[in-house]
């Protein structure tokens, strides 16, 4: 089968890797977006796509603007691929482009659709705090996630998940799911499904006001912005910024469904129900575990931050290297 592969980030690595190592297929062109200037040193750094693409000696396309680009058009239309594969390109490709192979263009889809359409699935499904979630693949029509289904999978979310684990383990189980596609349909054995249009829900795209932290909210709710937006989430320490990467929220049903290991630390908690503050207050500290904050509903554990212009640490370490005490305030973003 002739593919032609459109991708940009590592979530659609594993796909391009499957399809290359597989001799039933034949990737004829890879499709990603332009390099970017990156922050440190300004330089252009290709996607991990084209990464992958220059290792395998795979002709490489970067239009900034498909759908405008008359040259890579007329190349499309004429490689004659028997199928386009797209996973996270990040453009959006005409019905005129989608029609051009022989079986059609497949999208892999982070999300059971219809749930979470758009840019950011694996992320807001995080931050919404679902409990499982999955791959959908898809034969593509010109809306935003909108064509008619073809398999899923789905799988649990665990409650230290943040939205790269999360990606890590979706974009490997939609590489077998694509490869599982693509012989069904060559076979005839899928019959696609349309989607209900009126249960469908939107992932938009982030942005930087979804990573300040107001300690107002509920410990879950902090709990599940900053793995969904992970590693991006901001309070203000000292007069300063820091990012909080990783939590966990002290509530019993919670507690339960922590691994062994962190679960046998944090029984050994102190009985906490007593203690109350002012939402972002450091209310205990936990040798060994770090800095326990009271938010607008329930305590959260940091157990992992990271200071302006450091690496990120543990909370323990936080704690040690800034001298935290009790009392002390960690503020909104």
């Amino acid at each position: 089968m002739k593919v032609v592969f459109f991708g940009t980030p590592d979530f659609a690595v594993p796909t391009l890797q499957k399809l290359l190592e597989n001799p039933d297929f034949h990737v004829l062109a890879v499709i990603t977006q332009p390099d970017k200037r990156r922050e440190r040193g300004n330089k252009l750094t290709p996607s991990p796509v084209k990464v992958l693409a220059t290792e395998h000696h795979i002709p490489i396309w970067q239009p900034e603007r498909i759908k405008k680009d008359d040259e890579i058009l007329t190349q499309l239309k004429q490689i004659q691929a028997d199928i386009f594969v797209v996973v996270a390109y990040g453009q959006i490709l005409s019905q005129k482009i989608l029609n051009m192979p022989k079986l059609g263009s497949i999208n892999v889809h982070g999300s059971i659709l219809p749930q979470y359409r758009g840019a950011a699935p694996i992320q807001w499904c995080v931050y919404n705090g679902e409990q499982e979630t999955g791959i959908t693949t898809i034969l593509m029509d010109k809306g935003m996630d909108t064509g008619d289904m073809l398999l899923k999978v789905t799988i649990p979310i665990e409650l230290l998940d943040n939205a790269q684990i999360l990606g890590e383990k979706l974009a490997i189980i939609g590489a077998d799911l694509l490869i599982e596609t693509l012989y069904k349909l060559e076979r005839r054995e899928i019959t696609p499904i349309p989607q209900d249009h009126t249960t469908a829900t939107y992932a938009s795209l982030i942005q930087k006001p979804d990573y300040i932290l107001d300690w107002t909210k509920t410990a879950i709710q902090l709990h599940n912005q900053i793995r969904g937006f992970y590693p991006h989430c901001t309070a203000t320490f000292r007069n300063q910024p820091v990012k909080i990467t990783a939590t966990v929220p002290l509530e019993p049903e919670y507690i339960n469904a922590l691994p062994d290991q962190l679960k046998q630390k944090i029984d050994k908690i102190p009985d906490l129900s007593t203690i109350s503050g002012q939402p972002g207050e450091v209310v205990n500290i936990i040798k060994g575990l770090g800095a326990i904050i009271q938010t607008g509903a329930g305590l959260l554990l940091l157990r992992e931050v990271q200071l302006i212009g450091k690496r990120p640490q543990s909370g323990w370490d936080f704690v040690n290297g800034t001298r935290l005490t009790l009392g002390e305030v960690v503020g909104n973003g």
